[in-house]
């Protein structure tokens, strides 16, 4: 586990893990492999510096920090539904960071039931694996990264 919940200072619970994901999604990873194998796709899917999406060296990139990882903490100010498939709970959130900075991000979670501590000024932590894509630069100019979720934890109260 990437995240440190033990040193929190509120509970948290450990919602979602891309490895867990992945079990049963095994066809996932073998997509994503496909498309950055693909030499007749130059300008699709992840370029595979770290290694092949899901594969041992890519897991044993990140576990060693060798991976690019992005981590963001924060307080829910509110949640909403977002997409085009109707849903009758909220699926995303507005996350004020610990910096004063806001980002919009999706709940991801294992359990139905857990979508229910998405509440607002409950605290949420994300890490991400910033694997990069073929197609370079972004569009700032520097390295175009796919933001992949590795791990998500939510407090199981609120916290303000």
């Amino acid at each position: 586990m990437l995240l440190t919940l033990d040193k929190a200072k509120t509970p948290m619970k450990l919602v979602y893990q891309l490895s867990e994901e992945l079990k049963k999604n095994p066809e996932r990873i073998a997509l994503t492999q496909a498309l950055t194998l693909n030499t007749a796709k130059p300008y699709m899917g992840l370029k595979g510096t770290y290694g092949l999406f899901g594969s041992q060296e890519w897991w044993k990139n990140i576990a060693s920090r060798k991976f690019p990882l992005l981590f963001i903490s924060g307080i829910i100010k509110g949640t909403y539904i977002a997409g085009q498939d109707p849903t009758p709970t909220d699926n995303c959130f507005s996350l004020l960071l610990d910096d004063g900075s806001t980002r919009e991000e999706s709940i991801y979670c294992h359990l139905k039931e857990d979508k229910s501590l998405f509440q607002v000024d409950s605290r949420v932590e994300i890490v991400y694996a910033l694997d990069e894509m073929k197609q370079q630069p972004a569009a700032d100019g520097g390295i175009h990264y796919s933001n992949i979720i590795l791990e998500m934890a939510v407090s199981l109260q609120p916290v303000e």
